[in-house]
C-alpha cells in the first residue's frame, strides 16, 4: 500500500510539472508569434490593407455570398462574369473580382 501512494504522489507530481513547462512553453512562443514582425514589406503592406479585388467583393458580392474558399480559374471566370451583368459591375470591378478569387 505504501508503494501505491509514493507512486501514485510522485505520478502526479511529474504530470503537473510536465503541464507547467508545456504551459510556460507555448506561452513563450505565443508572445514570440504575437510581437513578431513580417520580414517583408511587401507582406507588411498587404496585410495592413486589403486588395481592391476583396474590397469590391465585401461592397458587392458579400451581401448575398460568402467568399469561396477556392475556385478554378474558369469557374470563377464564368462565375464573376455571369454577376457581372447582373450586379452591374464595371470592368476594372470584374477583374479585381476575378483575381481575388482566383489568384
Amino acid at each position: 500500500m505504501r508503494f501505491y501512494r509514493y507512486a501514485t504522489r510522485n505520478g502526479m507530481a511529474r504530470t503537473l510539472l510536465l503541464s507547467a513547462a508545456a504551459a510556460v512553453a507555448m506561452a513563450g512562443l505565443m508572445a514570440e508569434a504575437a510581437t513578431s514582425k513580417p520580414q517583408d514589406a511587401k507582406a507588411a503592406q498587404t496585410s495592413a490593407e486589403p486588395d481592391p479585388g476583396q474590397k469590391k467583393f465585401e461592397a458587392n458580392c458579400s451581401r448575398c455570398h460568402d467568399a469561396p474558399e477556392s475556385f478554378s480559374p474558369r469557374i470563377a471566370g464564368t462565375i464573376v462574369r455571369h454577376m457581372r451583368v447582373r450586379a452591374l459591375l464595371s470592368a476594372q470591378d470584374e477583374k479585381d473580382i476575378l483575381r481575388f478569387l482566383a489568384p
